[in-house]
């Protein structure tokens, strides 16, 4: 993979050439009046420092933990992800979540049948990633007064999403956004794991991506959970990967066990985050952020995602009352 770093002298015909995959820039040399708008069409990484004038310019800025080579070994690995990615990012900030949603389930379905994804679904092949699950309801679903509870209930396969718990977590959440005598939902899951995410093997079974964009657009969780997410509260014990995180992102609140760790791993699979992680995630931690667990594909821990914003307080058990 070929890369350059971004200097205030190059010209736009220095950084087009189709080998350069991403770009980077010295913030400490770069002159704090000289703006980086526009950013070209693939990801632009800065170097500390984040306090620079012109920071907000860039893409994603290193942090510790987050070095400019694990970075680049990503993007490298999937470059037509990585670009789509941050320009989806850049386009839906500061747009209404619904409409955002949408323009991440365009982006989603381009690289779901696209060359990157496929070459991880032919080394995948025949992998599942988590147990079979049990033939057993995906949730458990109780009212207490003004509040509903919805647990997963599927420990065996370490609550993983599949079409029927995607399914039953729509229905659950449109029951909350029509009945406004619900006043607090409060999500959680059995197991020692949140969720490890969308069901691996029943990725590439949509053959065409205006079918598979239909299907989220009806079917997404977010759609429902978005009307009213402040009076959604999560709790998070254990791993809290892909689409689980992306869905619990989406609350008003979110509490966290003192062992939970989060991780965003889609860019590896040649698809990014299409459970409405590009939406969710930039609106609580910020677009830079997002981008920086995206490209790294990294694991974050408890304390970090406190740090963030991402998780709002830590606590070993889900609490009992209000959503809020």
């Amino acid at each position: 993979m070929e890369s350059a770093k971004l200097e205030p002298w190059m010209l736009l015909s220095d950084w087009r050439a189709d080998e350069r995959t991403w770009l980077w820039v010295d913030l400490a040399s770069w002159p704090e009046d000289l703006p980086l708008d526009p950013l070209p069409p693939v990801p632009v990484i800065g170097v500390s420092p984040s306090a620079h004038p012109q920071a907000g310019g860039v893409d994603a800025v290193t942090e510790p933990g987050f070095s400019l080579s694990r970075l680049a070994d990503q993007i490298a690995a999937a470059p037509q992800a990585a670009a789509a990615i941050v320009q989806l990012l850049r386009a839906t900030e500061g747009l209404a979540p619904a409409r955002a949603l949408v323009a991440e389930s365009f982006a989603y379905a381009m690289l779901q049948h696209g060359g990157e994804h496929a070459a991880w679904l032919k080394r995948h092949s025949g992998k599942p990633a988590t147990p079979a699950a049990a033939p057993s309801p995906p949730l458990r679903i109780s009212r207490a007064g003004d509040r509903l509870d919805v647990v997963m209930i599927r420990p065996a396969n370490h609550n993983a999403i599949d079409r029927s718990m995607r399914d039953a977590l729509f229905d659950a959440f449109t029951l909350a956004a029509m009945d406004e005598t619900i006043t607090a939902v409060q999500v959680s899951s059995e197991g020692r794991v949140f969720s490890v995410g969308a069901e691996l093997g029943e990725f590439g079974t949509v053959q065409h991506g205006l079918a598979a964009h239909q299907i989220r657009v009806r079917t997404l969780p977010a759609w429902p959970m978005i009307r009213r997410a402040g009076i959604y509260h999560v709790h998070v014990q254990g791993g809290c990967v892909g689409s689980g995180l992306e869905l619990a992102a989406f609350a008003g609140r979110i509490t966290a066990s003192s062992r939970a760790w989060f991780q965003l791993p889609e860019l590896a699979m040649g698809i990014l985050p299409g459970f409405g992680g590009c939406v969710s995630l930039p609106r609580r931690i910020g677009r830079q952020r997002a981008a920086l667990l995206i490209l790294s594909g990294r694991r974050i821990d408890a304390s970090t995602a406190l740090a963030w914003g991402l998780v709002d307080a830590l606590a070993e058990t889900a609490p009992e009352g209000e959503a809020r």
